[in-house]
């Protein structure tokens, strides 16, 4: 994975810096009603989804930045606050451990991480996936996070998140192929991870048999240098790791 310094720019205050712009600029779907059983169909609910959901992936695959969209939707009161993309918006506000994750809460960091995806994803085979999986990688902390003796773990927020990041994908109309290739990153983002630290939830044949391993490796990068201010030394040692990853992941049979 031939990754470089400088194709990861943290900002240093850990949050993506952003450039809030009205909301009737950075959106199509402020025109469009919420869906409401009591007074949509289910037809005109999917459209609606669907029409966010391709605005969301034109900023996903043309922002240098999408995280000033996101932010922007938020910050102005303008995001969906309806299923499922209030999957999304229900990460502002979870907790981290400030230890592992001094950027700040859930989407602080999902905003950083997908802004990583959006300066390699000319290296992914499927750039498409990858920005998406981004985006829904960290989904899953939401019900599973919890603070216990001054810890904020979120245990199996990687298979939660699986299933909701499916669920999402699925109610925006996707074909069943892309709904899995997503869903597979996500399952298996912390791999690199697991790997680094020798725990036992490294299972590298149950992930080749779902995911590219390559693919895998740039989102856990991605994840991995999501915690704000990153310098060239960090970012070089996260790349070691990476590269061991990989080798591990081939070597197991």
């Amino acid at each position: 994975m031939d990754l470089l310094p400088g194709d990861f720019v943290c900002s240093g205050s850990g949050a993506p810096e952003s450039v809030i712009e009205p909301a009737d600029k950075l959106m199509v779907h402020n025109r469009l009603p919420a869906p409401d059983n009591n007074s949509m169909t289910t037809s005109t609910a999917a459209r609606n989804n669907t029409a966010v959901f391709h605005e969301f992936e034109t900023h996903l695959l043309g922002d240098e930045k999408p995280s000033v969209y996101f932010d922007g939707l938020l910050s102005a009161g303008a995001f969906p606050a309806w299923p499922p993309f209030d999957m999304l918006s229900d990460l502002k506000g979870v907790e981290q451990s400030p230890q592992h994750h001094p950027e700040g809460d859930v989407w602080q960091h999902t905003m950083l991480v997908t802004d990583n995806a959006a300066q390699v994803k000319v290296k992914s085979k499927d750039p498409r996936a990858l920005m998406w999986a981004a985006l829904l990688h960290d989904v899953g902390k939401k019900p599973t996070t919890r603070i216990r003796k001054g810890r904020i773990p979120a245990y199996d927020h990687d298979k939660v998140g699986r299933e909701m990041a499916e669920r999402f994908l699925r109610e925006c109309g996707q074909d069943e192929a892309f709904v899995r290739r997503v869903g597979a990153l996500v399952r298996w983002h912390m791999q690199a991870l697991y790997a680094a630290k020798q725990l036992p939830f490294f299972t590298p044949r149950a992930m080749r048999a779902e995911a590219d391993i390559d693919e895998v490796a740039l989102l856990c990068l991605c994840d991995r240098l999501g915690r704000g201010q990153v310098s060239a030394q960090q970012l070089m040692q996260e790349r070691r790791e990476i590269e061991n990853f990989i080798l591990k992941s081939r070597r197991v049979q």
